[in-house]
């Protein structure tokens, strides 16, 4: 099967590798290099760099609406598009293209969680399951019927960089299932009922206010971690928290009540790992062998 393959950020490589591996990966499509780190030189996305190592022909346009882009797409002559965490908005020439036209593959059980997060926004919601879906794409914002969906559960500890990497390898496995099934699989119309969005993750939500019930707290800290990282503000210093679990005690919020066990609204939360400015993330254990923590955080 002839595939054109979008993706761009970390999630969609495990998917890259898959379906190259079962199909033949005519073009990948991914976001420009964008400026990064220090030094703000153009850093390629890891699925350009997963490409080029795989030796595929690759393209990065700024975007695709124009006419010359859209029949570049089109003399392709793909089967069908895999596309996964793109970040561009495909216009209908596009979704049109290929013979058996364009596959998503989405984090969350459709249709909860449609749009930009739903990883973060699954565990902040404290969702006991989530999964990946993957949906025939039509105009709307994942909105397209959905052929084939894997389920999982969420663990009580979990962060959002572990459940990414989970849901990254079931996306991969589901897609090749998908395209394998293609010509039986049933596409069924996503429900009006339980629709929900995964609204883009903004820095303003990643201050933690201890005055909010420990469970709330918890999967801040967890659905958070590794970025934006929820923190606090500690002797000065904002100091990221990137793993929590629910603890036993109670007092005033902030109120550090052991180690790095600190009082909520109700209930406690035990901080497991966080980050110091400029450094690397560390066990809370070593964190406290060179940050004091004050009696209570604000």
């Amino acid at each position: 099967m002839r595939v054109v393959f979008m993706g761009t950020p970390e999630f969609s490589v495990a998917a890259l590798e898959a379906v190259h591996a079962a199909h033949e990966v005519v073009c990948v499509y991914t976001q420009p290099p964008r400026p990064a780190g220090r030094g703000k030189k153009d850093r390629p996305s890891p699925v350009q760099a997963r490409a080029e190592a795989l030796g595929l022909t690759l393209r990065h346009p700024v975007n695709l609406k124009g006419a010359d882009a859209q029949a570049e797409f089109a003399a392709l002559r793909a089967d069908v598009a895999v596309v996964v965490a793109y970040g561009l908005i495909l216009p209908q020439a596009v979704l049109d293209a290929p013979a058996q036209g364009c596959l998503n593959i989405h984090a969350s059980l459709l249709p909860r969680w449609r749009g930009a997060a739903p990883i973060h926004r699954a565990i902040m919601a404290g969702d006991a399951e989530t999964g990946v879906c993957i949906m025939r794409m039509e105009a709307g914002l994942d909105t397209g019927p959905v052929l084939l969906c894997e389920r999982t559960a969420i663990g009580p500890e979990e962060t959002t960089a572990e459940l990414h990497d989970r849901l990254s390898a079931m996306g991969a496995r589901a897609i090749v299932e998908a395209l394998a099934r293609l010509e039986t699989l049933v596409a069924e119309p996503q429900p009006t009922a339980g629709v929900t969005y995964a609204a883009k993750i903004d820095k303003a939500e990643a201050r933690v206010d201890w005055t909010r019930a420990a469970v709330e707290v918890d999967r801040q800290i967890r659905g958070l971690s590794p970025f934006p990282g929820a923190w606090c503000e500690i002797a000065g210093e904002r100091v990221k928290l990137l793993r929590s679990r629910l603890a036993a005690g109670a007092g005033v919020p902030g109120a550090v009540l052991s180690g790095f066990t600190v009082a909520c609204g109700t209930g406690a939360v035990e901080v497991l790992e966080a980050q110091r400015e400029g450094k690397k993330p560390m066990p809370a254990a070593e964190i406290l062998r060179g940050l004091t923590l004050p009696d209570r955080l604000g």
